[in-house]
C-alpha cells in the first residue's frame, strides 16, 4: 500500500498573522459557563475551545468578530 502526503497550503485570501497566544488573557463566554474563550491580541480577537485549549484558535478581524456576533445574536450560531 502506498503512502500519500498532502501539503497544507494557506487559505486564499488569508491575510491574518500567525499570533502568539502564549500570554493571551484569554476570557469566558456567557459568564463563565460558556465553552469558548476570547483574547484580544494585536487587534484581532481569537477564540478557542476552553475545554481543549491546546486546539487551534480561530482568528477574527474586528469586522469579521462584528459579523459573528451580530449571527449569534440572530440565532445563526449554537454557541453552548
Amino acid at each position: 500500500m502506498a503512502e500519500t502526503t498532502t501539503q497544507q497550503r494557506p487559505l486564499t485570501g488569508w491575510d491574518k498573522p500567525d499570533l502568539d497566544l502564549t500570554n493571551a488573557e484569554w476570557h469566558s463566554s456567557s459568564r463563565g459557563v460558556g465553552d469558548v474563550q476570547i483574547a484580544f491580541v494585536e487587534g484581532f480577537i481569537a477564540m478557542r475551545n476552553s475545554g481543549s485549549p491546546e486546539s487551534p484558535s480561530l482568528i477574527f478581524t474586528p469586522d469579521e468578530w462584528g459579523a459573528f456576533v451580530s449571527g449569534a445574536r440572530e440565532g445563526e450560531f449554537d454557541l453552548t
